[in-house]
């Protein structure tokens, strides 16, 4: 089997020859890229050939079926120092963002983080809500399928669609503190705008629902405590419930990008009628740990990855390494919707000869 047909057999619930081993590479890539400090032997090769001689699959990420731009929206960025800052000039108004840059995860092709978000004020609000309602898509098919045959046998794409309308309001637009206050202070506020961008996430879900995309990504970073159960039940779970059922029609799987503490939430992912869990991340990392999770979900919900980065760095032992591998193997089985790979990604710091003795220990599996 190819790891493209390993990925097609566990999506319907099949048996495939044996796990695969599908980790995602492009930061400890770009990395140690731009650093001259890629392994003695890969120092002229690619990303894809490197996973290919690790016997590795490649996430294909990179897929997209739609393009966004937005109208009547003068955008003007600058850069002070180690921050971003960005204006965004509406006919209603203006809000701004801040965004710091950490020269270490640039180099790795990493964005900068926001510590300032659009929505400050009340007035705010209908600047957001102006800029959603001028945001144009346009289904970009053929691109699609081009990407997929670049892909080809080494993988499936997973095509990346963002959040959900209300965490996008809390993460995005307003920050995780702030929006707790605001949906006191200011729920009228915030009840307009989740039905301005929901009204707006229908566009999105048509266009995705006619694409040639089989792997929906939609829904990210939920956490057990700045996402908590009351939260996520009430202003996510119908929303993706709602939209699993038109993918499930149209032959697609709805995937989340679990990559933070999702203990509390394993029932509410399952109800949401997510059929994958991607860049899985479990203990030490987080609380949650494979075993709850394959307990919660059984073979509903397919989890892709399960390998914590940080067990692949210096500052866990050899033997550490290795208990926690023959732990993984001895939870995860042939019989079980897995696919193999490190939450939420490697990490340049890991130690390469780890990698090369997962790869060793998937020859043996």
């Amino acid at each position: 089997m190819t790891n493209r047909e390993r990925i097609q057999a566990i999506i319907e619930g099949k048996r495939p020859d044996k796990i695969p081993w599908i980790p995602r590479l492009q930061i400890w890539y770009n990395a140690h890229k731009s650093n001259h400090t890629l392994p003695q032997k890969y120092r002229d090769w690619n990303l894809r050939d490197i996973e290919k001689d690790l016997g590795m699959g490649t996430p294909a990420r990179d897929g997209r079926v739609f393009s966004s731009q937005t109208k009547n929206v003068e955008v003007k960025s600058h850069r002070s120092g180690n921050e971003i800052f960005t204006e965004y000039i509406t006919p209603v108004g203006t809000v701004s963002t801040k965004h710091i840059i950490v020269e270490k995860l640039q180099q790795a092709g990493m964005s900068p983080y926001q510590v300032e978000h659009m929505i400050k004020r009340p007035e705010d609000y209908d600047v957001v809500e102006y800029m959603i309602e001028n945001t144009i898509l346009t289904p970009t098919y053929d691109d699609f399928i081009l990407y997929d045959q670049q892909i080809g046998d080494d993988g499936l794409p997973l095509v990346n669609t963002g959040d959900c309308p209300m965490h996008q309001i809390m993460r995005e637009y307003i920050g995780y503190e702030k929006s707790v206050y605001e949906m006191i202070d200011h729920p009228s506020k915030i009840e307009h705008l989740l039905a301005v961008m929901t009204d707006h996430a229908k566009e999105m879900q048509k266009i995705v629902a006619e694409s040639p995309a089989k792997m929906i990504l939609h829904g990210e970073h939920f956490d057990s405590m700045m996402t908590p159960p009351p939260i996520f039940e009430e202003f996510f779970m119908p929303y993706f419930q709602e939209f699993s059922q038109l993918l499930h029609s149209k032959d697609k799987i709805l995937v989340c990008h679990a990559d933070a503490d999702t203990s509390l939430l394993l029932d509410l992912v399952k109800k949401s009628g997510f059929d994958m869990a991607e860049v899985f991340t479990t203990d030490t990392m987080v609380k949650c740990t494979l075993r709850q999770a394959k307990e919660a979900w059984g073979n509903d919900v397919i989890i892709w990855d399960g390998i914590p980065s940080i067990i692949l760095c210096e500052s866990f032992s050899e033997e550490k390494f290795e208990e926690f591998m023959q732990d993984l193997f001895n939870t995860i089985t042939i019989e079980d919707r897995f696919i193999l790979g490190v939450a939420d990604n490697v990490m340049p710091e890991t130690v390469f000869n780890r990698l090369v003795r997962i790869s060793e220990m998937m020859v043996k599996s």
